[in-house]
């Protein structure tokens, strides 16, 4: 198991290191989210996220029935997202205190990237979600 925390450490969460992908995200909601260029992310089926600590002081962004983010409402980090399509979960990777065995290993949404910001690595880019 990997624990993660939002930056206060009210929130805690874990999390199995059993992720099926990770990814740099371009899109403008992900920048939004992050005040980034991009937001790391690894994926995983949602009930693989366990909250262990701060449920009162969960900040939840979305739709009830649909796609979600999950921050802390004392300190405001983005920890993890509830993706209703598909029914995984996207953990910030920032968030994560042990480290993964997975790394990201591709960029999508490059189509709409911040213009300010240059990828200078060699991962296959996307300029939607990759099918």
């Amino acid at each position: 198991m990997l624990r993660g925390s939002c930056l206060c450490g009210a929130v805690g969460y874990e999390v199995e290191d059993a992720f099926v992908a990770a990814f740099f995200c371009h899109c403008s909601r992900c920048r939004r989210a992050t005040g980034s260029a991009f937001k790391p992310m690894a994926s995983i089926p949602f009930d693989r996220i366990r909250l262990v600590r701060g449920e009162d002081d969960l900040l939840l962004y979305g739709e009830a029935e649909g796609s979600r983010d999950f921050h802390c409402g004392k300190c405001g980090s983005l920890l993890y997202s509830y993706i209703a399509v598909n029914g995984n979960g996207h953990v910030t990777m920032g968030t994560l205190i042990d480290p993964p065995t997975i790394q990201p290993s591709f960029h999508i949404f490059v189509g709409s990237k911040a213009s300010w910001y240059e990828i200078n690595d060699d991962l296959p880019q996307f300029s939607e979600l990759p099918t």
